[in-house]
């Protein structure tokens, strides 16, 4: 069984220079990435608080994200905003397949698609669900949905495809 990790501490980036460097990507894997950024040594990113959601357990080809739609994220009609579900997915999607990425290399989303079969109503948590179903050289593909923690109801679902890169190496400063 592979081994998986429940965040326990929340850590956001408030400024650009909290992200991760790109050398401490660099020398970790995308599980390895995932998994430190759960369990707090990495800063996660501030979309997360923005729109209240995180990961919370990773595992090779499948992230979890958990999230609780406030006020904030309700658009003219009362409603959960169709965008707040659309960053949902992608992210725990496009973490999913990060999972799957060696040491120097990374993805990015090239494409999702969303649909949503019921609104969430705020205040209702969820879990977001992203499992790998092609993970390539170059590209990956994922399916995730989006389900009530309490009522187990399916709110949204949704499939995205990745580009899988290598991350470029900084040059060393040759000038000093």
């Amino acid at each position: 069984m592979p081994r998986t990790l429940r965040m326990t501490k929340r850590t956001i980036a408030r400024t650009f220079a909290e992200l991760p460097a790109t050398d401490v990507l660099l020398h970790r894997s995308g599980l390895e990435f995932m998994r430190d950024t759960i369990a707090g040594v990495l800063a996660g990113p501030p979309i997360g608080a923005t729109l209240g959601f995180w990961p919370i357990q990773a595992e090779e080809g499948r992230v979890e994200f958990e999230g609780t739609p406030d006020f904030d994220c309700c658009n003219a009609l009362h409603a959960v905003h169709g965008g707040w579900y659309g960053a949902l997915l992608d992210s725990c999607m496009a973490s999913a397949i990060l999972t799957c990425v060696p040491k120097g290399s990374t993805c990015t989303t090239l494409e999702y698609k969303i649909n949503i079969t019921r609104a969430a109503p705020v205040g209702v948590p969820v879990r977001a669900t992203g499992l790998v179903t092609h993970a390539g050289r170059s590209t990956g593909v994922a399916t995730g949905e989006v389900r009530g923690l309490d009522d187990g109801k399916l709110y949204a679902s949704g499939s995205t495809t990745c580009m899988i890169m290598a991350l470029p190496v900084p040059v060393p400063d040759q000038t000093t």
